[in-house]
């Protein structure tokens, strides 16, 4: 097998056979932000790929790996989508929410984290390079632990996909293919539109948001029979408490100092570590500007 290199929180490797090539996952089980339902999750993935939704075709899933058919596609730049390729991830999005299948695994939510200011003082004693960076932004870390535990939902809830990212998405002749389904699960709707539509809607940072584009992903949601919730800061909530949750787990990482076996690369949390110091307090800032995308659309 090949290792192919970058992903941010397990191992993968490509195998080429007689009966073709396959994408064989390593999941990270060391040291999980919260647990895989593999079960649940593949039976998902089957009946999406039954459905016709573009994704790898589902071969296998074991206790550590999990194994998809090998899919050639073009990466999608750090920048916006096209109008049409984020119209046809609106579909993508209505067509998974209208799958009728069981799952078993709910989730409980845990608090969030409020140990901001240990971690700073721990970064300084043993030396990172972002310490002093993180000391300055305790307290507006803990204001978005605040606003991650007591943001209202307004449902409904739905089993979805939950990370349809740009780094979890291939162009094959210019249409999508939603890749990495692991943590799929169930979601407040607001949060799952929110998050994938803001993520392919805008480059680098969040300097350059196109609207037009972040509304094609809603107008594709409801051309496929989707309904939209109401707007408010609920579209965004479940996309800032993942990114805070994945910076602490990278700092946590980072603190240990020796690269784990499974997971990413020591620098490559060093890396994500410094992208969730920057870029979640500019997010946090601009939620009033974020909520505005949703209010255009819903006409609340």
């Amino acid at each position: 097998m090949i290792r192919v290199h970058g992903g941010y929180a397990n191992r993968m490797y490509r195998l080429d056979t007689d009966q073709g090539s396959f994408a064989v996952k390593e999941l990270n089980l060391v040291d999980r932000r919260t647990t895989y339902h593999l079960e649940d999750v593949f039976r998902f993935e089957q009946a999406a790929f039954a459905a016709g939704i573009p994704m790898p075709e589902p071969i296998s899933a074991g206790d550590q790996t999990l194994v998809h058919r090998w899919v050639e596609g073009n990466k999608l730049p750090e920048a916006p989508v096209s109008a049409a390729y984020a119209f046809e991830i609106g579909e993508i999005l209505a067509r998974i929410h209208a799958l009728d299948v069981e799952w078993t695994d709910a989730e409980i939510e845990e608090p969030v984290a409020r140990d901001w200011p240990e971690l700073a003082e721990r970064a300084k004693a043993t030396g990172q390079p972002w310490a002093d960076e993180l000391a300055s932004q305790v307290e507006t870390f803990l204001a978005i632990a605040q606003f991650v535990d007591t943001c209202e939902r307004p449902g409904p809830v739905v089993l979805t996909h939950r990370d349809i990212q740009p780094w979890n998405l291939l162009a094959r002749g210019g249409r999508p293919v939603v890749l990495d389904w692991e943590l799929s699960g169930l979601l407040d709707l607001s949060s799952e539109l929110g998050s994938t539509a803001l993520s392919i809607a805008k480059g680098p940072g969040f300097d350059d948001i196109k609207p037009a584009i972040f509304r094609s992903v809603l107008d594709g949601y409801v051309a496929a029979g989707g309904a939209l919730p109401p707007s408010g800061p609920s579209w965004f909530v479940f996309m800032i408490g993942g990114w805070l949750g994945h910076t602490r787990w990278n700092i946590l990482r980072c603190l240990d100092g020796v690269e784990a076996s499974t997971g990413p690369e020591l620098a490559l949390s060093h890396e994500s570590v410094r992208n969730g110091l920057r870029g979640l307090p500019d997010m946090f800032g601009r939620l009033p500007q974020l909520e505005a995308l949703t209010q255009v659309r819903c006409g609340r």
